[in-house]
């Protein structure tokens, strides 16, 4: 169920809170022994929230939305009174003394927080314990790897998840949900562990484009403890229903967006290639609806694009370091082998060397404003690859070092059943924009979901 399903049958009193949370643990009891999606289940807490909220709408209050929706919460983001493990050893007893500024806008608009999804060794590359709901041999991606398989198991409608690299977009997209990485600084970071602070994001899943919409209302926004996050007003993009953006010109319902030639091409697998050309074809249709055109523009990449993988990872390598050295030196045995070699990298590179990934990072940024409105590409090079990796996540790290925001999407499935997505570009601030060609994109290509497998 969609939370926009779910919020209209809660609204029209055909089903309360306390049914929809029991819906979501009968879900948890039939697939979590097999996916480990929840590191902890606060399966108590939750029924408190659930029959407080059913109160309410008793009583004629409705918060919106988000009233009585079951929600998970990535293991690096503070939930009072719950651990925040972050996948450390030494952490898994480390209780949160106050909610992070999104969980707490979660609450106040009425969402049941149902517990902490694993998330990889301190949001890192490291393998977790989750698994792919689609086939358990292999990988639901990192870091926010359970965020992404409760929400296809259906275990919970929405979750929070953190992108320093790939880690919201690919998780949702081996798993087969859809996802949004925001503009930097849109959603706050209080009270969420930092990787690479000038990476770092705090984004949502969940299983349609509207529900994302809804979910990056309630928590974006500067809070009382921000100093950098943006304070603008995030605008509805739908209303009461899907309302693609109107072309002025042409009088009726318009999306284009750019494709490129330019995107890793020797990285994409046949699978990949071939599901995103079919979805490119149906999104440039020949002959499209009589209140509908959709019309993709090619476009190139600045030369600076290709240096990406590399800077994007060094400018990681030194801010990871920065902010865990005290405590590497210390616990080096709570470090699994990924992590601690990305820390060891950000101790040798020398301060020059991240200086200029600054510099690209910065002019890569500017230029990509000028170069398209939207770029739809592919959100990874393959569907998901064994369990004893993450994947790789050079698709989703170019948004990441340039902040932009990123909506993904299913699109189809690989011919041994495991889903592939797309992911849609836009320039920073615009996820209004982004979310309504993106529910035109969903629209057109009609994704089929099927059962999981399990």
């Amino acid at each position: 169920m969609t939370i926009t399903a779910a919020s209209d049958l809660i609204r029209r009193g055909e089903l309360t809170p306390v049914e929809l949370l029991d819906q979501c643990l009968a879900r948890v009891d039939r697939y979590e022994a097999r996916v480990r999606a929840w590191v902890h289940l606060d399966r108590n807490g939750a029924r408190e929230q659930a029959e407080r909220l059913t109160a309410e709408l008793k009583a004629g209050q409705n918060r919106g939305p988000l009233h009585g929706i079951p929600i998970g919460v990535k293991d690096i983001i503070d939930v009072f009174d719950l651990p925040t493990g972050c996948g450390s050893k030494l952490w898994a007893n480390s209780y949160a003394r106050r909610d992070a500024t999104c969980v707490a806008r979660l609450r106040q608009a009425g969402a049941v927080i149902m517990g902490k999804t694993v998330t990889t060794a301190f949001a890192s590359f490291d393998p977790p314990v989750t698994r792919n709901p689609w086939n358990l041999d292999r990988t639901p991606g990192g870091s926010s790897s359970g965020s992404a398989a409760a929400a296809a198991c259906g275990m919970c409608l929405g979750a929070l998840a953190s992108q320093t690299g790939g880690s919201i977009t690919r998780p949702a997209s081996y798993c087969g949900v859809y996802s949004l990485k925001p503009t930097y600084e849109r959603v706050s970071v209080d009270g969420v562990l930092p990787l690479a602070p000038s990476l770092d994001h705090v984004g949502v899943m969940a299983n349609c484009v509207r529900d994302l919409a809804i979910l990056f209302q309630t928590i974006a926004g500067a809070g009382p403890r921000d100093a950098g996050t943006r304070s603008s007003i995030v605008p509805d993009p739908f209303g009461e229903r899907y309302e693609p953006s109107r072309d002025p010109e042409m009088g009726v319902e318009h999306h284009w967006m750019c494709v490129t030639d330019d995107f890793f091409p020797e990285r994409a697998t046949p699978a990949v290639r071939t599901a995103f050309a079919t979805a490119v074809r149906k999104l440039g249709a020949d002959e499209p609806t009589a209140d509908m055109v959709g019309r993709l523009k090619p476009v190139s990449l600045p030369p600076g694009f290709a240096e990406v993988p590399d800077r994007h990872h060094t400018v990681m390598a030194v801010e990871a370091a920065a902010y865990h050295e005290p405590r590497f030196r210390r616990h080096p045995d709570d470090y699994p082998p990924k992590i601690a070699s990305l820390i060891d990298r950000g101790l040798r590179t020398p301060a020059p060397e991240y200086a200029r990934c600054k510099q690209h990072q910065a002019q890569l940024t500017h230029e990509l404003r000028t170069r398209f409105r939207l770029l739809l590409v592919p959100a990874t090079p393959g569907p998901a690859p064994s369990a004893d990796v993450t994947g790789d996540p050079v698709f989703n790290s170019p948004w990441s070092y340039t902040g932009m925001p990123v909506v993904s999407l299913p699109i189809g499935w690989s011919p041994d059943g495991l889903p592939i997505a797309v992911q849609l570009v836009a320039k920073q601030g615009q996820e209004d924009d982004l979310f309504r060609t993106a529910a035109w994109v969903e629209q057109v290509i009609g994704f089929a979901r099927r059962p999981l497998p399990l």
